[in-house]
């Protein structure tokens, strides 16, 4: 009887899969770097009873009619928006994702990129390297701080309860705003439930994890920087399409708000053109909010034991509901 066959869309390290090979068949990408191509991807879906996609595989309605054997698509992220759910729940398949795993490391980058843009970090380790220091002086690089401001967290999960706690530790005042209220969050932290628009105009940082969805794609646009203050910093380490990047560049180079800090973009990789990157009150990161080592690798795990659990007829861990 032939083994069952899963396929791994990136080049992934031996040790997390090898064990693997006494049961199934692998197939993967040779790449880490590179996403597979459309017509692989295609071709593996035809013959895969078991799929560990990266966020940045789309997974349409048309890809899967041919998706013959496929039983179960495990996305190696916490959001899953690549992934054609309806379509999959139609064939039968089973979507499973990552989350709780990465929540305190991606807290950890995004009050990290908070700090950073605050501080003007980057933009001092290029000044200096550049060979920009000849003199101290008492407002070279000065920043903003980051202590008893107020906060605006606009998606209250379990990555934006994780930014909370690190927020408490700072004497931060925190708001939220989220499509439901977390009241052990306003319990455990004094966080402060605010409508959009009043977050907007309260908080020193207005910082985006919320998922994406037809009501959050593009929900920081041209009217939603107008109401921030112009000393406000923002912070998106959410999705990339939660922002219109032209209305945050415009307001950044009008002064509107004072800076940005961003792991994500609405096309990646950015363009190194891009009208943003020639700002020096932005931060960029390559949308790196989980990516440690422990962390990649845990999630690496939990997809391939979900894969293991549905491919034997059980229950996976983390399905997406």
């Amino acid at each position: 009887m032939a083994k069952p066959y899963i396929y791994i869309t990136r080049r992934l390290p031996e040790k997390v899969w090898k064990e693997l090979k006494r049961d199934y068949e692998i197939g993967m990408w040779p790449s880490e770097e590179e996403p597979v191509d459309a017509s692989t991807l295609k071709y593996e879906i035809s013959r895969a009873d078991a799929l560990l996609t990266m966020l940045t595989d789309r997974i349409d309605a048309d890809l899967l009619k041919n998706a013959e054997n496929l039983q179960v698509i495990a996305n190696l992220a916490v959001g899953y928006d690549n992934i054609d759910i309806e379509a999959a729940k139609a064939k039968g398949i089973t979507v499973t994702n990552t989350p709780d795993v990465l929540t305190e490391t991606t807290a950890d980058l995004t009050f990290s990129l908070l700090m950073a843009t605050a501080r003007r970090i980057v933009e001092a380790n290029q000044f200096i390297k550049q060979g920009g220091w000849k003199n101290w002086a008492p407002f070279l690089l000065a920043g903003s701080d980051v202590h008893h401001k107020t906060i605006g967290i606009v998606g209250m999960g379990r990555i934006g309860a994780a930014v909370a706690r690190r927020a408490k530790g700072f004497s931060m005042d925190i708001v939220y705003h989220n499509r439901s209220r977390r009241m052990e969050v306003e319990k455990d932290l004094g966080a402060r439930y605010l409508e959009f628009d009043e977050l907007l105009k309260t908080a020193d940082f207005v910082v985006c994890l919320a998922p994406l969805t037809t009501n959050t794609k593009y929900m920081f646009n041209k009217e939603s920087f107008a109401q921030m203050k112009s000393t406000a910093i923002f912070i998106n380490a959410s999705r990339g399409k939660n922002v219109d990047e032209n209305a945050l560049f415009e307001a950044l180079a009008n002064e509107q708000i004072a800076a940005a800090g961003l792991d994500v973009f609405e096309i990646e990789p950015i363009d190194n053109n891009h009208p943003l990157l020639t700002l020096s009150q932005v931060t960029c990161l390559p949308h790196i909010g989980s990516a440690t080592m422990e962390t990649r690798e845990q999630m690496i795990e939990l997809c391939l034991e979900n894969i293991k659990l549905v491919l034997n007829h059980r229950r996976p861990l983390t399905p997406v509901s």
